[in-house]
């Protein structure tokens, strides 16, 4: 299964996936006037009240399930296996689609929200299913979309996230993985059973505080390497374009060094991280209340700034400034642990990590479980619900004790299937998208 899914990632990401989500995040950056100028203007929103309308959830409770979502595995073990499979120059790639594909996430957010509509219980189902139903009358397609968010939901949102946490809890704290995983599955089922507004609630008081403590562990690492910041960013810089200056002790063990493998491996990582592009974001964004799509859509955007370019950044920068100071640092670690190793830098470093990991990964939990919800509500109905809700948890459990390996490959082709529908929408309603004029 494992080289089957990496056989078909070898097609979907040698250069179609990457050309195609490079070539939307540009399109839009032009076409929306660089509404990523408008990033302070969009955290402000983001904390204010706003003008009272119609919603399930605040412009911030929104928000926060959009980051619960994607601060996730994708901030820590994403960019490890980025760097080691794609060198130091993955990062400037999987950092650009963070600042490009700021205005793919307006985008798609603003589709979302301008074609939702309210559902018989009063709340609402938007994002790129309601685009391209509503408007572009493509319920087959909306269909498509919603069965591999479905599927998404058991994978990248829910196995990837639990076998992180079994793995953290095992390797530091020798706990049982069967135990770790039931553990999680309850813990995080207690949550979703109260639907939006209870996920809503945990995620904003859960994502600041964890996106802080993770952050705080980070500043700390830059301040004692800090003499070699310049000599990282020099060689994050220069790998990304020419594998060369790939110092040669990175060339050897865990580290990547090829142009083609940073690319790949920077724009895929930056899509599981962010999720600019195959429309989830949106998902989120029609629950919230907000006065006009462009508000929110603006708000929104400002998960993608968070996620990618800023903690993906931050993370990379850590990682390389570590290798710079001792290139043998990951001997002996796979592919998804070079994080690991530079937090065992500092004193208690290693547990820091453990504890950001298995808070990201239950807040991605969560905030995956809307979105796979409102994928099976709108292809089964609002009776759906509890089914799926219980399906989630055991799959919860389920992912917890699979390889991997495996799931990292299913998760790039699943994205991939996700984002298709979803850009044929951008690009076929392109006109009906408004820069944000506030």
């Amino acid at each position: 299964m494992t080289e089957l899914f990496q056989s078909i990632n070898k097609i979907l990401w040698g250069l179609f996936m990457p050309v195609l989500l490079i070539g939307i995040h540009c399109y839009y950056t032009i076409h929306l006037k660089g509404v990523q100028k408008h990033i302070i203007k969009a955290l402000r929103l983001s904390v204010s009240s706003g003008t009272a309308s119609d919603g399930d959830l605040s412009s911030f409770a929104s928000l926060s399930a959009t980051l619960a979502a994607t601060i996730g595995t994708g901030n820590i073990i994403g960019i490890s296996t980025a760097v080691a499979l794609g060198g130091p120059g993955a990062i400037l790639w999987c950092w650009l689609t963070g600042v490009l594909g700021m205005a793919t996430t307006y985008a798609e957010c603003y589709l979302g929200i301008l074609f939702r509509k309210k559902t018989g219980d009063g709340s609402y189902i938007g994002g790129p299913m309601a685009a391209l139903e509503h408007g572009l009358n493509k319920k087959w397609l909306a269909l498509v979309y919603c069965f591999f968010t479905l599927t998404a939901s058991f994978c990248v949102g829910c196995s990837t996230q639990a076998r992180a946490v079994t793995e953290t809890a095992k390797t530091l704290w020798g706990l049982p993985e069967y135990a770790v995983g039931l553990a999680v599955a309850l813990t995080v089922g207690f949550v979703i059973v109260g639907g939006i507004k209870s996920i809503g609630k945990i995620c904003s008081g859960l994502v600041p505080a964890m996106g802080f403590f993770y952050m705080l562990g980070c500043i700390i690492i830059l301040l004692i390497n800090r003499k070699y910041l310049f000599p990282a960013a020099g060689c994050i810089i220069s790998s990304a374009f020419n594998a060369s200056e790939l110092p040669a002790a990175f060339a050897g063990g865990v580290i990547g060094s090829a142009v083609k493998s940073a690319i790949r491996y920077g724009i895929a990582r930056g899509l599981f991280s962010n999720e600019a592009g195959i429309g989830t974001a949106a998902i989120a964004a029609a629950s919230a209340k907000t006065p006009s799509p462009s508000r929110q859509a603006l708000v929104s955007m400002s998960a993608t700034f968070w996620d990618t370019v800023v903690m993906c950044a931050i993370t990379g920068l850590v990682i390389v400034t570590c290798l710079v100071k001792d290139p043998f640092m990951a001997k002996g670690y796979s592919f998804s642990e070079l994080t690991t190793a530079s937090f065992r830098t500092i004193p208690f470093g290693e547990h820091a990590l453990g504890i950001s990991i298995i808070a990201f990964a239950t807040a991605t939990l969560i905030g995956w479980s809307y979105f796979g919800e409102k994928a099976a509500e709108y292809l089964l109905g609002k009776s759906i619900t509890s089914t799926y809700r219980i399906c989630y948890i055991v799959m919860i459990f389920i992912g917890s004790i699979m390889s991997m390996e495996l799931i990292w490959e299913m998760t790039d082709v699943i994205n991939a299937c996700m984002a298709f529908p979803n850009l044929f929408c951008l690009i076929m309603l392109r006109r009906s998208i408004k820069p944000y004029d506030g």
